[in-house]
């Protein structure tokens, strides 16, 4: 009896352990199988900590930048609108107005306000525009919608908004039985929202199992293939009006010259100046430079200076500059509305005055702080050149990543002609080699065309050299074995003329050997115990680079500077001018 009672008991507590053992295998499968219900955070899922911050979901992706609620409206930060949205916008942090330029008009308002201008006119909104706060200019999104080709929903709880810029073709998916999207493929993933039969989904895209899908209201997310119907096309019915810029450009080849006038007495040299070129339509005297820190400009304009060219068939496009006054800050000026506005006064004064055919633009090393200002600059400069049928032109350097905030494309807008400054390769104080290798060159066209229509582009050479000299250090060899990137000589380097470069090469008995590389004879000597050494210009150099204007079909060509070249090279430049 007593072992009946032991088996029995044994049984028993092995009955209970497969018990145990069942109730927690079934716990487990379960638990793997069965869905989560647990809700994710979407004040997390957002990246939002502020009560008036609000996410922002661009074309179905969150992006890190946000917006501020304020007045139950939709704010964006200066600098999220020109990344994000509408780059044309303009913040002077200075004298605190916002600004817009239309292919016609400039459109201002100032902080804090519901009113703005159209040129003069005066136009208002329900909402305060614009405000500052902590040095950051906010704008209304209603604003930024008014010149932006964009459509935006604000929701709450949380705050987020959802703006719509690409209006291509949308695929689209109906919920076929109530369901949730999570924040990952797997029914592990928290949920992000539930979702009902006949709800219109948003495919981003086609998974195995689980599909990514958005809502309307912002929720991007992952939803079980076998909850969603048939694919459908989306299309909107969307319009919106673009800007658009209109140009003055000529019917024939550009054939531009620089002239440097720097005193007033050298405009009555203009006639043995032209005396020896072929083919000149244009030519550009630096008759402007800034001059203070207001926007004042020098100027040394003359009546009769123009009045001959127009006699001889050769339009005046004068040069604005901003190098000639070491003590002109512009960067001040640039980032000022109202001194940037005294100068291109002073310019179209001047231009209605001597009867100016253009307008051409020099301002070179910027920093990088007067960019969105130099760039506002040219915006404004051209509707007053267009007011007054003036053509205009910027002078830039090829594109490089550390110019990039020239912005050519947006100056392309706006201005009539980008001229490359295919020059200065090197330069005094660089290193020695050629002032403009045709490699440098036709580099310089490729990537300013990724920027610039090509009928838009004249590309600037050289009509002069540069000759360098390296004279031997004194120091004595101690110093060279102690540093490897001991140097042995002191470089310098001198501009020279055409002529004046070869008739030092022929003078000294060196010998002008091409270089293909180069695109042009390169020749070196030595004399009292110095290296010279220089890449020279002739008719060979400059047709290299006529023809990679002419092939890249751009607008034509433009020379610094006049007097500096051998007159024969014009025979070269008229063959692809006609």
């Amino acid at each position: 009896m007593e072992k009946r009672r032991k088996a029995q008991s044994v049984i028993l507590i092995a009955a209970v352990v497969v018990v145990i053992i069942l109730v927690l295998v079934a716990g487990k499968l379960i638990d793997k199988y069965m869905p989560s219900k647990e809700q994710a955070d979407l004040l997390e899922y957002y990246g939002l900590t502020e009560g008036s911050a609000a996410a922002v979901i661009v074309d179905y992706e969150i992006v890190p930048q946000q917006a501020v609620i304020r007045d139950e409206r939709v704010y964006l930060d200066y600098e999220v609108v020109k990344e994000l949205f509408n780059g044309r916008f303009y913040w002077d942090g200075n004298e605190h107005i916002l600004l817009y330029t239309t292919p016609s008009d400039v459109v201002s308002a100032e902080i804090s306000g519901k009113d703005y201008y159209v040129t003069e006119e005066k136009h208002s909104e329900e909402y305060v525009i614009a405000y500052e706060e902590d040095d950051t200019a906010y704008i209304a999104a209603d604003y930024v919608k008014k010149f932006t080709d964009m459509e935006y929903e604000y929701h709450k709880e949380p705050n987020r908004v959802v703006v719509t810029t690409d209006w291509s073709d949308d695929t689209v998916v109906l919920v076929k039985k109530d369901t949730q999207i999570r924040y990952r493929g797997g029914i592990k993933s928290p949920i992000l929202a539930s979702v009902f039969k006949e709800d219109m989904l948003i495919l981003l895209e086609r998974g195995e199992n689980w599909s990514q899908v958005a809502t309307a209201d912002g929720i991007i997310g992952y939803i079980p293939n076998k909850r969603l119907g048939e694919e459908e096309t989306k299309r909107y019915a969307h319009t919106f009006e673009k800007e658009e810029f209109s140009h003055i450009l000529k019917e024939e080849p550009i054939n531009m010259a620089w002239h440097q006038v720097t005193l007033p007495e050298a405009n009555e040299k203009v006639a043995d100046v032209i005396s020896g070129t072929k083919g000149l339509n244009v030519i550009s005297p630096t008759w402007f430079y800034l001059d203070d820190n207001d926007g004042g400009l020098a100027n040394l304009s003359s009546a009769d200076y123009v009045e001959y060219c127009h006699e001889q068939g050769i339009e005046v496009w004068p040069l604005v500059s901003n190098l000639e006054n070491d003590e002109a800050d512009s960067t001040e000026v640039l980032t000022h509305t109202s001194k940037r506005a005294n100068m291109i006064n002073q310019l179209m004064e001047a231009a209605v005055q001597y009867n100016f055919d253009g307008i051409n633009v020099d301002f070179e090393a910027l920093q990088t702080e007067a960019g969105e200002g130099y760039v506002q600059f040219i915006r404004e400069l051209s509707l007053k050149c267009e007011e007054n049928g003036m053509i205009l032109s910027v002078d830039n350097y090829v594109p490089t990543e550390y110019t990039s905030f020239y912005n050519r494309s947006e100056q392309a807008n706006f201005a009539d002609y980008v001229i490359i400054m295919g020059y200065d390769e090197h330069y005094a104080g660089s290193d020695e080699g050629s002032v403009a290798s045709i490699g440098f060159v036709k580099q310089g066209i490729t990537d300013t065309l990724k920027e610039v229509p090509a009928n838009q582009v004249i590309l600037g050479a050289p009509f002069f050299t540069r000759i360098w000299t390296e004279t031997p250090k004194e120091d004595n060899q101690d110093v060279e074995a102690a540093a490897e990137d001991y140097v042995p000589y002191e470089l310098t380097s001198q501009a020279a003329g055409m002529k004046e470069s070869w008739n030092m090469v022929s003078e000294n008995e060196a010998k002008a050997v091409w270089s293909e590389e180069d695109g042009q004879y390169y020749a070196e000597y030595v004399k009292e115990g110095n290296t010279y050494k220089v890449w020279l210009e002739d008719a060979e150099s400059m047709e290299l680079r006529l023809s990679a204007a002419k092939e890249n079909g751009l607008a034509g060509m433009s020379f610094w500077k006049l007097g500096l070249e051998d007159t024969e090279i014009w025979d070269t430049i008229i063959k692809y001018m006609d």
